[in-house]
């Protein structure tokens, strides 16, 4: 008895002892669906961690509480272009001597000082020219985008950075065997960082400002917080910055910046997927324990906003189609209220069954509108964007959406939709669990925010007892008549643009063949192999004949209960021209026993939705939301498949809504690029095939378009499924539901490209400071299995990334793009071609020289044996 109880009393001490030997404690929240695990560093660094054992990756966000909102007035933009020179390597790496390096880089940060407070033009360009020659000396000792080398050594994916008004964070998906090496780096990235190539980088900074000028949405936004947030820098200043700051730059300043903001006590590490805490938290202590806080953060110098009590209206203008944008300025995203009016958003518009679906969108009075809830830590706002049909005012736009605000104000409205916008909501928040992205991502918001993640996971609970009382008092407390603003989009001449011409640079050396100690040390570190696990179709995926023309396939998901069932046709326009409109028609339409109005309610309510797509050679009809209402939203997919009734007014709306879409299409830059890269690619007869013209358009009939559904229907196809119900249970929902085909399953095929056997130009003009180039070949090449590795290598060494040639050559060495990619595409099906293209995005005075260099290194590909090696250990990885 004695034994026993020393045996017992000796298991009792050893579950203790497991339980604390990692000395880590963990903050957790009880009902918390993402198991989030938060440890801070003595330091204050916090550290997000959910795990999911899946497969052997993670995703890592670093995220600092810094943005355009931080940027000193006199130098806005500078949040962003720290971001970009983040990659640029650090004391470390990125140099072959960083003390020969050192004195060079010094200078070109004093002339810069000088640079930036100069007017006179000639004593600019002198100065420049400098720069410019010490850049080049520079050049000669670093080694550009060795950052981009170790991530490819350690097999990252997904490598970039964004920032915000309020947060910039840097992204790397990783393998589970490569933590240590990637906290190495990152912590030398973050604590040594080094600003070289600056003035390329500034041109590929002054090239994304350029994209910008041409994109009329990110001016009404702009615009937008201009009016509503006067005296913050929400409104102030832009993420971008000005032209003028941006040509004016101050390394000084920005090494201050660094300083300032990157440090522990603001920032978080974020992690999701396959890796132990534990190891996780010594790991990141031993690598980032030793930075030192900044007690003296400061704070954003803003007066407190003042309530608006009259509209404030302006006009912008652009190229693009017109539009008008409302909005109200609320309170930053830690007030509670927001969480009504994220309810409240959905009840407005939803896309399906919200007070503007039914009453504008069903209805066909305007060409689109939508509305929503925008949080941010310091303001957030509620904003209506509207764009009108042919004939239609903005002004009249504007009074239509007003007319939904005041009915959400008063109530105008079913208690059934709040409840069905609480399940949709709740729903959605599934979906982050799939994506080990979503939830680092998550994370790194939540700490923008400052908000206790325990409050985080309370929110859903809360969301679910709001009620309509809850709805209608918020939207009379925020939603007033008098305190929004309104910025109306017109089609003019922006005349704020200025016009700036690019300057001399002298290509900076690209030194492929050099590697830094640091890297070398990198790739020589040892891992534990990841073992590759290739995927089984006949054991991961089961297939289930359900007649001659239909089959089944299934796989378990174990995640969540959200499911997607899809029919999926190898046949699509090519066969049926109508199924060109069928997408459209089928939004506005009812059956015999229940209005298009009803099932879209009926729809919302179960937390599913239905949709159609038709390409050109294959079509897919989607049915996808909450496991337990799969059946009864099967049951109305096929009911309206099959009985909808046809209205002959909402189809020639259709049409002539569909005409105006076409003619706003065609002010935008972007569209017309895309329109004429796939003629270039597929050729006239295909652009015709694929399109319907304006004359066939009007002789289509509403009975041709519900007849081709009908067709449709009826040859043979898949079946994929993908959920939490068992195989037996889905494949009995669809032959009670679904008509079975008897027709064999046609082979799929795709729209192969044309081959160019003489060079020939295509122009579309477009009055923009930036042109869009795209160069393609094909030479009639079939698909050759053999070949595979070839092609996938080159394209990782000649256009795959940050670290490829073209990335390195047209952007880092020459500042002559700020998007420049390359790669020769796989056809998806062994008859079709190969195809060669490459893509630039360039200011027009720069367009030549452009132009000439990436045919120069198309033709004439530079090689290094260090950058190819790097390239197929990055495949490997």
């Amino acid at each position: 008895m004695k034994n026993k109880i020393l045996q017992i009393f000796a298991i009792s001490v050893a579950i203790l002892l497991a339980a604390s030997c990692s000395g880590y404690k963990y903050e957790t929240v009880k009902g918390d669906p993402l198991k989030t695990k938060i440890y801070t560093l003595d330091n204050g660094i916090k550290v997000y961690m959910s795990v999911d054992k899946s497969q052997p990756r993670l995703q890592t966000v670093l995220a600092f509480r810094v943005g355009g909102k931080n940027d000193p007035a006199v130098t806005t933009g500078m949040a962003h272009y720290f971001e970009h020179l983040m990659f640029k390597g650090t004391k470390n790496f990125g140099t072959s001597d960083y003390e020969a390096e050192k004195p060079l880089l010094d200078e070109i940060e004093s002339l810069f000082e000088v640079y930036r407070v100069t007017t006179d033009e000639k004593k600019r360009e002198a100065i420049y020219h400098r720069i410019d020659s010490l850049s080049y000396e520079a050049s000669l000792i670093a080694i550009p985008n060795e950052y981009d080398k170790l991530m490819a050594t350690i097999g990252a994916d997904g490598t970039n950075a964004f920032t915000s008004q309020d947060m910039t964070c840097y992204v790397e998906d990783i393998p589970s065997n490569q933590i240590e090496n990637w906290a190495r780096i990152q912590a030398d990235r973050i604590q040594n960082p080094v600003i070289r190539g600056f003035h390329t980088e500034l041109e590929t900074i002054y090239e994304e400002k350029n994209m910008s000028l041409t994109q009329d949405s990110r001016k009404v936004y702009e615009a937008l917080d201009a009016a509503l947030f006067p005296h913050h820098p929400y409104g102030r200043q832009t993420v971008l910055g000005t032209q003028d700051h941006l040509k004016n730059p101050s390394i000084t300043l920005v090494r201050q910046y660094h300083d300032t903001f990157y440090v522990p006590n603001n920032m978080a590490i974020c992690v999701a997927g396959d890796f132990d805490p534990d190891y996780m938290v010594a790991t990141i202590e031993k690598y980032f324990g030793a930075m030192e806080p900044n007690p003296n953060i400061p704070s954003v110098e803003a007066d407190e906003e003042q309530p608006i009590t009259a509209p404030v209206v302006r006009d912008i203008y652009g190229l693009e189609s017109e539009n008008v944008t409302i909005g109200w300025r609320l309170p930053g995203s830690l007030d509670e209220s927001n969480l009504v009016g994220e309810i409240a958003s959905s009840v407005f518009y939803n896309g399906m069954a919200g007070l503007v679906d039914n009453d504008l969108i069903q209805t066909q009075k305007v060409l689109s509108l939508y509305g929503g809830i925008n949080t941010q830590p310091d303001y957030s706002m509620f904003l209506i964007q509207g764009r009108p049909k042919n004939g239609q005012t903005l002004e009249e736009i504007k009074a239509l959406a007003l007319e939904e605000v005041a009915k959400l104000k008063a109530g105008d409205f079913e208690e059934s939709l709040v409840k069905a916008s609480i399940n949709q909501y709740i729903s959605q928040q599934m979906g982050v669990l799939e994506s080990n992205r979503s939830r680092a991502l998550a994370f790194a918001y939540s700490f923008i925010a400052k908000e206790d993640w325990a409050d985080n996971v309370a929110s859903l609970d809360k969301i679910a007892k709001v009620t309509k009382e809850d709805i209608v008092a918020w939207a009379n407390q925020y939603l007033g008549e008098e305190n929004y603003a309104c910025i109306y989009k017109r089609k003019g001449e922006d005349k704020t643009i200025k016009k700036i011409s690019a300057p001399a640079i002298t290509p900076i050396a690209t030194n492929r063949d050099k590697v830094s100690a640091f890297v070398q040390e990198i790739q020589a570190a040892e891992v534990k192999p990841i073992e590759p696990v290739f995927v089984n179709f006949s054991k991961e995926m089961s297939t289930k004949k359900l007649s001659e023309g239909c089959e089944l396939l299934y796989k378990k998901k174990e995640i969540n209960d959200l499911f997607s069932l899809q029919y999926r046709f190898n046949v699509g326009k090519e066969q049926y021209p109508a199924l060109a409109l069928a997408s459209s028609y089928f939004e506005y339409l009812g059956t015999p026993t229940a209005t298009a109005s009803e099932i879209k309610a009926k729809l919302y309510e179960l937390a599913c939705e239905i949709s159609f797509r038709a390409g050109q050679t294959s079509s897919a009809f989607t049915i996808s939301g909450l496991k337990a209402n799969m059946a009864e939203a099967v049951k109305i997919a096929e009911d309206l498949i099959n009985n909808a009734v046809g209205d002959e007014a909402i189809f020639e709306g259709i049409k002539r809504d569909l005409k105006t879409a076409r003619a706003n299409s065609k002010l935008s830059q972007r569209n017309c690029y895309s329109a004429l890269a796939s003629y270039m690619r597929y050729g006239e007869d295909y652009v015709n095939s694929s399109t319907l013209s304006n004359e066939e358009l009007d002789a289509l009939t509403s009975e041709a378009v519900l007849q081709s559904a009908k067709d449709l229907m009826s040859e043979g196809h898949y079946v994929i499924y993908y959920g939490s119900e068992s195989e037996s249970n889905v494949a009995s929902i669809i032959k009670d539901n679904h008509a079975l085909s008897t027709k064999e399953i046609p082979d799929f095929k795709s729209q192969n490209c044309l081959t160019t056997p003489k060079p020939v130009v295509y122009l579309c003009q477009y009055d923009s400071p930036q042109i869009y180039y795209q160069q393609y070949s094909c030479d009639g090449t079939t698909f050759n299995k053999d070949i595979n590795p070839q092609l996938s290598i080159y394209n990782e060494y000649f256009g795959g990334g940050m670290n490829s040639i073209v990335f390195q050559e047209m952007r880092e060495a020459r500042g002559l793009a700020y998007s420049a990619s390359a790669s020769y595409s796989s056809p998806s099906i062994k008859d079709n071609y190969y195809a060669f293209s490459a893509f630039i995005a360039t200011q027009n005075d720069k367009m030549q020289q452009a132009i000439e260099a990436f045919d120069d290194i198309i033709n004439n590909m530079p090689e290094s044996e260090a950058a190819f090696k790097i390239a197929k250990e990055g495949l490997i990885s």
